[in-house]
């Protein structure tokens, strides 16, 4: 990899088009954007930017399509020393316009192509910037930048609270890709599914891989795994990276159940636990791929990873730290804990973010001093991630589950994804999620929501539940559902969950 002058994230594609000019970086729709292109193309959005007043760390909402314009944009906003807030189609205008103004972006791009009804209604001093009016080619130079300047806003998925702006650095972005593409070993030859939203974390790793190595991003936004299917045997895609109900969707195509995709050579999970049933599953249909079990959370981009090798061994681990990183699992007094102790999992390392944006209040309780320092072994701030994991004596890690998502019922603790784990294993559901309501007797009870495969059996399912869980494990009550609502990243929305209207089916459950 090349030395750069400055530590602007832009200057990976401006550097990287130099010498992979030709070569296609994002392929949609049959349509190839040349490496060359696409920095000419974020070069002129700059241009647009600059003459338009923009100054450094000024914010710029971006609300475009995956695709090539969308990846040049982002480059272009770094590259004239802006902040990017890329904004989620899936999301509702309501909340583009939350986000929008508690990050203070004063300039939205988009697109024609995106119906004025779908965009955020802007505010007084809220200008916008459509793609279709930028034109030309342009050579500039991406302003000088520090590694922790800011780069980029991301909100958070809201999943377990409201959705929190994390402030991203430029450091944090090059330290991220570096360690990613290392490890999985992308090399310019490679063609990245592209099909995860770019605003979140895991989609942009896709991009930052993509371009940091001279490979072709492939995008599809067809949201039918059939469809994604066919496009990466078509477009002979080699690394694939998706979300666990993502999985579960390709695993019930049988195109991809029955017959491996030929070029497919690096497969990636993110974004939450992968059962181990899928975990075997993707290992049986899929076997030339390496399959890398990954963990992360935005306030620190990319955390651990499982090397393909201890997959089959370790098919419930989330792996040890990235290169570069250092996890810690500490006890409430912030001791070490023992092997097979549960802890809070802390990350250490270049991928901490700044924190949130304008809450100095919760970035001082998730972004704290090294808890190491005073044994001159600490690097500076580090993340306390929420998460309960367990490591055993070899250094591998395992996820217990978020310590604000724990149940307390009958007098123990519970993970909700050790019984959602349980669930999958029985082979009845193809959608779970675990949930607690409160309950006099019990404290909270456990509620399971679950959608049944074809053919699947609610009583199959409670013996399975019965035989396998202990009895304050198991859930009291299942709540049958013909899908189970998401959030734009793919992840269960939790609150929707908790304020849906009256079921489709129900079952009093084993404890009712």
């Amino acid at each position: 990899m090349a030395t750069y002058v400055d530590r602007n994230i832009a200057n990976l594609l401006w550097s990287v088009a130099g010498a992979h000019e030709p070569s296609p970086a994002v392929i949609e729709r049959g349509r190839k954007t040349s490496y060359a292109a696409l920095r000419e193309r974020a070069a002129a959005i700059a241009r647009a930017l600059l003459e338009g007043g923009l100054r450094p760390n000024d914010r710029v909402a971006i609300l475009l399509e995956n695709g090539a314009d969308a990846v040049a944009a982002f480059f272009a906003v770094v590259a004239a020393g802006g902040i990017a807030v890329i904004l989620n189609q899936a999301l509702r205008p309501r909340q583009m316009a939350q986000m929008m103004g508690d990050s203070g972006a004063t300039l939205l791009i988009t697109s024609a192509n995106i119906p004025p009804d779908q965009g955020p209604p802007l505010s007084s001093g809220q200008r916008v910037l459509r793609v279709e009016d930028v034109s030309g080619a342009a050579e500039i130079a991406p302003v000088s930048r520090a590694s922790a300047d800011p780069a980029q806003i991301i909100y958070t998925s809201g999943s377990t609270g409201p959705p929190k702006g994390v402030v991203v650095s430029h450091g944090n972005l090059w330290a991220s890709m570096h360690a990613v593409t290392s490890y999985l070993g992308i090399v310019p030859g490679d063609r990245i599914a592209g099909i995860l939203p770019f605003g979140f974390v895991y989609g942009m790793s896709q991009v930052l891989c993509a371009v940091g190595t001279g490979a072709a991003l492939v995008v599809e936004r067809s949201p039918l795994a059939t469809r994604l299917v066919a496009e990466m045997r078509a477009q002979q895609v080699t690394v694939l990276a998706a979300v666990p109900p993502l999985w579960l969707q390709l695993l019930a195509v049988p195109a991809f159940r029955a017959t491996p995709l030929p070029d497919l050579r690096v497969v990636t999970n993110a974004g939450g636990r992968l059962p181990v049933a899928a975990v075997r599953a993707l290992r049986q249909t899929q076997p030339q791929a390496q399959l890398f079990l990954m963990y992360g959370l935005t306030e620190a981009l990319r955390c651990t990873f499982l090397p393909p090798d201890e997959v089959d061994r370790r098919p419930d681990s989330i792996g040890r730290a990235i290169p570069g990183a250092t996890v810690l699992v500490l006890r409430d007094d912030l001791s070490p804990c023992a092997p097979a102790e549960v802890g809070e999992l802390v990350h250490c390392g270049p991928t901490v973010t700044l924190g949130y944006w304008n809450d100095a209040e919760a970035t001082a309780r998730v972004f704290r001093p090294d808890p190491r320092v005073a044994a001159n072994a600490g690097t500076g701030r580090v993340v306390f991630t929420g998460d309960l994991v367990r490591q055993d004596d070899t250094g591998f890690l395992y996820y217990v589950g978020r310590r604000d998502r724990m149940i307390k019922t009958l007098g123990y603790r519970v993970s909700p994804d050790e019984v959602s784990e349980v669930i999958y294993a029985s082979g009845e559901v193809a959608d779970c999620l675990v949930v607690a309501e409160a309950d006099e007797l019990r404290g909270q009870r456990i509620v399971a929501h679950v959608v049944l495969v074809a053919g699947g059996s609610l009583k199959s399912l409670e013996r399975h539940c019965g035989l396998e869980l202990p009895r304050y494990m198991q859930p009291a009550r299942f709540e049958i559902r013909d899908h189970l609502p998401r959030l734009p990243n793919g992840k269960h929305d939790l609150a929707a969950i908790r304020v849906v209207s009256a079921p489709t089916g129900s079952s009093p459950g084993v404890l009712a």
